[in-house]
């Protein structure tokens, strides 16, 4: 299994985003087994949404700029222009 090992910078930095968001939805949960209000409880999970987005669209950009760098090499203009089209796009997932 370490051949296949997969680490880029930003994993660390990923890891960290989304053990705060475990810690925050059990955090939740204790609030939904309370009987916290809804408005509480939404704006909370809110947070948490975000957060786990937030780490997707890292993980999928860094992925993009470097497994996919290294999968096309060295293109040429032309052919270089979509894959940048596609990598800009990605932002706005």
């Amino acid at each position: 299994m370490a051949e296949n090992l997969h680490l880029h910078k930003t994993h660390p930095e990923i890891v960290k985003r989304l053990k705060r968001a475990d810690g925050h939805l059990r955090a939740i949960i204790e609030m939904v087994e309370a009987g916290r209000s809804c408005l509480e409880i939404s704006q909370q999970l809110h947070a948490v949404e975000k957060a786990i987005g937030q780490a997707k669209k890292t993980l999928i950009s860094d992925h993009l700029d470097h497994c996919l760098e290294d999968a096309v090499g060295g293109l040429g203009r032309e052919q270089r222009r979509s894959i940048d089209e596609f990598k800009e796009i990605t932002k706005y997932l």
